[in-house]
């Protein structure tokens, strides 16, 4: 849990992904998510977390549903919604909090 607050601390947006690797749709939006890093270089971070890797954490954001993504900036949640995304819909979203 340490580790994510100094990760969600970042002065610049981060896109969180929590997901499940077993679901079939996981990998074609792995690619997704390499896009939405690739748009953003380095004005913002994107990063994936497993939720069976991660328990804990995943309860304690209660994370029902996958994929899940949050945006954090300054250590506040700025977005979040489950569902799946589109790549623009993502980076548009995050451009918001650069």
């Amino acid at each position: 849990m340490a580790k994510f607050g100094e990760l969600i601390s970042s002065e610049i947006p981060v896109l969180i992904d929590f997901y499940a690797e077993w679901e079939e749709e996981s990998e074609s939006f792995h690619a997704t998510l390499r896009d939405v890093a690739a748009a953003l270089g380095d004005r913002a971070k994107v990063i994936k977390i497993d939720v069976d890797k991660n328990e804990v954490l995943a309860n304690a954001l209660r994370i029902k549903g996958n994929p899940t993504f949050i945006i954090y900036k300054d250590g506040e949640m700025k977005w979040r919604q489950s569902g799946d995304q589109d790549a623009n819909t993502l980076i548009n979203l995050v451009q918001q909090y650069v």
